[in-house]
């Protein structure tokens, strides 16, 4: 049986980054408490200098700048593009990884998972779109200060800024048809 959650912004729990160089908001996570025994977790970070990277060995990250000009990453010594807001960038989270902001303060959206426990799917969305998914696990996270998504069998919702749709326990080929701008992620469990 499938559970549908929606997360509102204003509840998520603010906790220090594990090199205590700054703080996120955690979205929402499969398991686990603090910084351990997770599979996947999707938080928000606020950066308001440059400056080193936790790291999460064993993990695979999927970061998005979501406010201010952006970033440009060093990973293992190797400068990246800039990373300007909404352009996904995957990185190994073993890595040692550093940012340079390209103007002031940012806020960057991050999925990061463990790819021997799951096999995950980004994709930043815009506008009207229909999208189909038979993952186990569908998070849609909203970018806009409005978005709506309707579901097959789960009814229509509306998403404030930042909010999440959290879909569990999918068995089925799910029909998402969804308005505004957000990211929708998959997870499927290996």
């Amino acid at each position: 049986m499938s559970q549908l959650q929606v997360l509102r912004a204003k509840d998520y729990p603010r906790m220090p980054w594990k090199n205590g160089g700054g703080s996120t908001e955690e979205i929402t996570r499969d398991a686990g408490v603090g910084l351990d025994g997770f599979g996947w977790r999707l938080s928000i970070a606020d950066i308001s200098e440059s400056g080193g990277f936790s790291s999460f060995a064993g993990y695979q990250r999927i970061i998005t700048v979501l406010e201010g000009e952006g970033m440009r990453l060093q990973v293992d010594g190797q400068p990246t593009r800039p990373l300007l807001p909404f352009d996904a960038f995957a990185f190994s989270g073993e890595s040692q990884v550093s940012c340079s902001l390209l103007g002031g303060s940012i806020r960057d959206f991050n999925l990061i998972y463990s790819p021997e426990r799951y096999r995950a799917r980004l994709q930043w969305l815009d506008g009207t779109q229909q999208v189909f998914s038979s993952a186990s696990t569908l998070l849609l996270f909203a970018a806009a200060s409005q978005v709506e998504v309707a579901l097959t069998g789960q009814g229509t919702h509306v998403l404030g800024r930042y909010d999440c749709l959290r879909l569990e326990g999918n068995h089925n080929l799910q029909a998402l048809n969804i308005q505004g701008r957000c990211c929708l992620i998959e997870l499927i469990a290996d």
